[in-house]
């Protein structure tokens, strides 16, 4: 009995020893990378390991099942004249048909148990698993040493794996995330100005003149009809907020925030911050620009984690899920695959995210601005935004300098939906993707309030800002396009890109053709800004599809005109109505000085139409040029346009004289300064004036926005932008700004680069 006892143990322990050797023979490294080039290298020197007995969260992220279909399932979803077209997958629908199965789920739990692992998250898509466990035991589960590393570019240590992790399962997993913090999550996009340098000018209703969100809804929509309602809008964040300065922010603007906010933790990370131990400015600032571009949303959905795995697959599995997301953190990760899985199921469940392509002008191979250039994602870019008053419409726009855009840093191939573009661009790859897809206001232009110790105007500025406010935008899309009968309008990329090829393209976007990142802002499709920003309801409608909602718009023909002392001129105001809309528009005007008298035949327009607005200009009226606001009034609905009216003498030469303020800059190597150009005009001067600058020397970049034109008459300004690359001589340089517009005459500027 004995004898028989001991064979049987013999066999089972022979069987168990055949079955860790066929298990650890079966490992199989995961389907993206983990180990950095620099510890392989020698570029990041060993200087240690980590402690076997240090607690650390993963997150096995378990690869989509039949992905070729699911590619092909997207083609489908986002073609017009296919039957699939906008029937999107619920999380339930999209795990069943490209989630990973039920039984690989389990067998990834019980090989994280087995190998001394505790599950502490699940994911309703079967995606991730969460998992904590000491070094040893994932050095032991994995099959690798946990190394501390000496960073070759920040003062810091950083741990990773010395080898690809193998795992003892039949499939290969996709990811580990939180095997290494090489890159750490930062903003992409938020900067703040030089603060010796003067502030740029605005117009804005915040205090100090600075930009307000819903500064930002009145230039780029510019209605009131929509607001979001319905819509819920998600954001990414690494740390925590404290909403006390999202309080602070419309309590100092005079509004009030009628939205709720959801902290989600998607990890166990905490929601909360306490400056200075957690630094709130970008998270506060995302708030601010999605609720002034959406004032009315169902929600504001704020989620909080330590790996983009934790926080793109808690977007994905929510419930209900936010059809609009905006990121504007950006990281490097170690294989630039490395959240497609989720990207994907955003788009196949009607959802798009927004990514700050970040604030250090062109990209090159070593730009850090995953995940902006992920075919997946809607890019945006950064511009220079002027509106015709606090709170007025959109006036003109130029590129930001510090805009992020180019081709591809992680060599992402070129989508189908962008070859068009790229063939009639010619800075453009025909090979890789390009970015950015779209851009929104990003100078140093907004109030912020952060940190719980006080506000700021114009001093921050970052394609931070202009993400979130594409998100808000889109809530309004989807808003339009669900009130009549249509569903979500989902990825919208492919949409952006044949309305950006279509004959509409003036009326759906500002197409900014001046100033540059490093490449030149051109007509259609560039580097700098992509297809441009929002222009109104244009876009609304056209990205929604189906009847418009009910609303109108007014402009100006002409948009400017010149009358001398004691004469009149007169300008034609149309209203353009969307939808139904077809009530009584009542006119008026402001902003005209003392001795200009407006009036307008007939006083108001029932629905489409046009009236005659006549300006009357007593001998008495200052010269100078004024922007008179003309707003209609529907009911709750207000729209405004903006008149440009010249008030000249009587007599004397045509003439204009230039300036510069201040007359001399300073500017630290590798940031922007900037002058203030005014023209002014004289004797019935009238006629467009050409700026252009000279004696900056190399490694000088001077642009002028929001254009290098003053329009006719030509009294006006231009802001002087002055960008010292990091590798400019010191010195001092005097710039000569000439004008010209039929006569010549030039001003100076000293610049001094420190």
């Amino acid at each position: 009995m004995i004898r028989r006892l001991t064979m049987s143990l013999l066999r089972i322990a022979t069987l168990l020893l055949v079955g860790s050797v066929v298990s650890q023979g079966q490992s199989l490294s995961p389907l993206t990378r983990h180990v950095r080039d620099v510890t392989q290298n020698g570029q990041a020197r060993s200087v240690g390991r980590l402690s076997p007995t240090q607690t650390m969260r993963l997150v096995l992220v378990l690869p989509l099942r039949n992905e070729a279909a699911l590619d092909d399932f997207l083609k489908e979803l986002y073609n017009p004249s296919s039957p699939s077209y906008r029937h999107y997958l619920t999380v339930d629908e999209f795990t069943a048909r490209f989630g990973p199965t039920q039984e690989d789920y389990n067998a990834a739990i019980r090989f994280a148990e087995a190998n001394g692992l505790t599950v502490v998250g699940i994911s309703r898509n079967r995606l991730n698993l969460d998992v904590t466990g000491t070094v040893a035991n994932i050095e032991n589960a994995f099959q690798l040493n946990m190394r501390l590393y000496m960073h070759p570019t920040e003062n810091r240590t950083f741990f990773a794996p010395d080898r690809e992790p193998a795992v003892g399962l039949s499939f290969r997993l996709w990811r580990i995330a939180g095997l290494e913090n090489y890159s750490l999550p930062h903003p992409a996009g938020l900067h703040q100005r030089d603060l010796t340098a003067k502030p740029n000018a605005t117009i804005g209703s915040g205090p100090s003149n600075s930009f307000l969100g819903s500064d930002m809804s009145a230039a780029y929509y510019g209605g009131t009809a929509l607001t979001g309602a319905g819509q819920s809008l998600g954001l990414v964040e690494y740390y925590g907020t404290n909403l006390y300065d999202l309080d602070i922010y419309f309590s100092n603007a005079g509004q009030t925030n009628n939205v709720p906010i959801t902290l989600v933790s998607t990890d166990g990370t905490s929601t909360s911050c306490f400056y200075p131990l957690c630094d709130d400015t970008e998270q506060t600032l995302d708030m601010t620009q999605a609720l002034g571009m959406a004032p009315g949303l169902a929600n504001l959905v704020v989620y909080v984690g330590s790996s983009d795995a934790a926080i793109f697959n808690a977007m994905a599995t929510a419930s209900p899920l936010n059809a609009q997301l905006s990121s504007s953190w950006t990281w490097s990760p170690p294989d630039p695959s490395t959240d497609d899985p989720y990207f994907k199921a955003f788009a196949a469940q009607g959802q798009n995210l927004f990514q700050a392509s970040g604030d250090s002008g062109a990209w090159n191979s070593s730009s850090t601005i995953f995940p902006a250039d992920d075919p997946y994602v809607t890019s945006v870019g950064g511009t220079d935004l002027t509106t015709g008053s606090a709170g007025g419409p959109w006036s003109s726009e130029s590129t930001w300098v510090d805009g992020g855009g180019g081709v591809s840093p992680d060599r992402y191939a070129i989508p189908s939906w962008q070859t068009a573009a790229a063939s009639a661009c010619s800075s453009c790859s025909k090979t890789y993707r390009n970015g950015p897809d779209v851009s929104a206001n990003a100078n140093f232009t907004f109030y912020v309030c952060a940190n719980q110790s006080g506000c700021t105007a114009n001093r921050y500025g970052g394609t931070s800002f202009a993400a979130p406010m594409w998100a808000g935008y889109l809530a309004l899309v989807n808003q339009q396009s669900v009130a009549t009968g249509g569903k979500t309008v989902g990825f919208i990329n492919p949409s952006l890109y044949s309305i950006g090829a279509g004959s509409s393209y003036s009326n759906d976007f500002h197409d900014i053709a001046s100033g540059g990142n490093g490449y030149s802002a051109t007509s259609g499709y560039d580097l700098a800004t992509g297809w441009g920003s929002p222009n109104r309801s244009g876009l609304i409608s056209a990205l929604a599809g189906g009847s418009s909602a009910s609303d109108f718009s007014l402009s100006a023909s002409p948009a400017s005109a010149t009358v001398a002392q004691g004469s009149s001129g007169t300008a034609t105001i149309t209203s353009t109505v969307t939808g139904a809309f077809n009530s009584t528009i009542s006119l008026s005007a402001t902003g005209q000085p003392s001795g200009v008298t407006i009036s307008f035949n007939p006083s108001s327009i029932a629905g489409a139409g046009t009236s005659t607005m006549t300006l009357m200009v007593a001998a008495s009226t200052a010269t100078g040029t004024y922007r008179i606001e003309v707003t209609g009034n529907s009911g709750s609905t207000t729209h405004t346009t903006s008149f440009s009216l010249t008030v000249t003498t009587t007599g004397g030469q045509p003439d204009f004289g230039i300036s510069a303020s201040p007359t001399s800059v300073s500017v630290r190597r590798g940031t922007t300064g900037s002058s203030t150009i005014t023209t002014a005009i004289s004797g019935g001067f009238d006629s467009a004036i050409s700026l252009s600058a000279s004696g900056g020397g190399r490694r000088v970049y001077i642009t002028f926005s929001p254009s290098s034109t003053i329009a006719a008459p030509g009294s006006g300004t231009a802001t002087m932008n002055v960008r010292v690359s990091r590798y400019a001589s010191t010195g001092t340089r005097t710039i000569t700004i000439t004008g010209g517009g039929g006569v010549t005459h030039t001003t100076t500027v000293t610049l001094t680069i420190r």
